[in-house]
């Protein structure tokens, strides 16, 4: 466990978001990823929590938190109205919302939905959702990365693979697609791999993708970019991208300029994959601190 972070369980929009937070002053939300924690975040809660209130939730279906059943459960609208919970609960009206893989996919959406509680917003390595679904149509390289996705809608069986040999693909995915292999420790994969065992938690964290595949409001969200009328993001917003991601391309943070009207910075990270925060955390600590302030 990491030193001086405390934990409380918090109810919000009818379920108990387990969350770790640290320090005082104006709320910082972590948004994690899959297959994650908050776990993922515990470089970033040290590093930020000497000058803001630090929280990290475990998103709704992971680790510690509620699992609610059906896919319907984690469509963007329940994901982004925990988030407004969250946020009231510690006792703010607005937050800086950072977020990365599903979590990245949170918090555009939340400041889309929520621009008056979006003080800023960063992302690190998860496209604005309409270059996402663009690019799944017209990218075939990305396409491919992404297929995964589509077999995440089977019921049942991902699971099934995720579980077999005690976790052994959580843990590959970690120690795999990291360049710099000893950013995770032991101990840090088994925490990881527990957080991934809990009952249900697998399901939970799939469900993400098949609700994806399944909410209404993405498609009205497509067709309204056709019309040129998607929402756009008013807050200063950082995109920290690392280059080596072997899920998303860097091509998906080009042309960012016409979803974000506040002021945009991007910051790619070389020779660093997707676990960005966990494997590059002193370069990514240094780029949200100088962002935040």
């Amino acid at each position: 466990m990491v030193e001086g972070i405390s934990f409380e369980y918090v109810r919000v929009n009818g379920i108990k978001i387990h969350c770790a937070f640290s320090g005082e002053g104006k709320p910082v939300i972590f948004l994690h990823g899959f297959p994650e924690c908050w776990y993922s975040w515990r470089h970033q809660i040290s590093a930020l929590s000497g000058r803001f209130l630090a929280i990290a939730p475990d998103m709704r279906g992971y680790n510690l938190s509620d699992k609610p059943s059906g896919v319907s459960s984690y469509r963007i609208s329940e994901l982004t109205s925990d988030v407004v919970g969250l946020i009231k609960h510690f006792g703010s009206e607005k937050a800086h919302i950072i977020g990365h893989d599903w979590g990245g996919a949170v918090a555009w959406s939340f400041a889309m939905l929520y621009p008056k509680m979006t003080d800023k917003l960063a992302v690190l390595n998860c496209p604005h959702p309409i270059a996402f679904i663009e690019n799944l149509r017209k990218n075939p390289r990305q396409l491919r990365r992404s297929l995964y996705m589509f077999f995440f809608q089977i019921p049942k069986i991902p699971e099934a693979l995720f579980r077999a040999n005690d976790y052994y693909l959580i843990r590959r995915v970690f120690t795999d697609w990291a360049i710099n292999k000893s950013a995770f420790t032991e101990e840090d994969i088994r925490f990881l791999a527990q957080a991934a065992a809990r009952p249900g938690a697998l399901t939970g964290g799939i469900n993400y993708y098949r609700a994806m595949f399944r909410d209404k409001s993405n498609i009205q969200l497509l067709l309204a970019s056709k019309r040129g009328e998607f929402p756009v993001v008013n807050s200063p917003t950082l995109i920290i991208w690392a280059e080596r991601d072997k899920a998303l391309g860097k091509e998906l943070t080009y042309g960012m300029e016409k979803y974000v009207r506040g002021d945009l910075r991007t910051r790619y990270i070389p020779n660093c994959s997707h676990w960005v925060q966990q494997e590059q955390p002193v370069l990514v600590n240094e780029m949200l601190l100088d962002f935040l302030e």
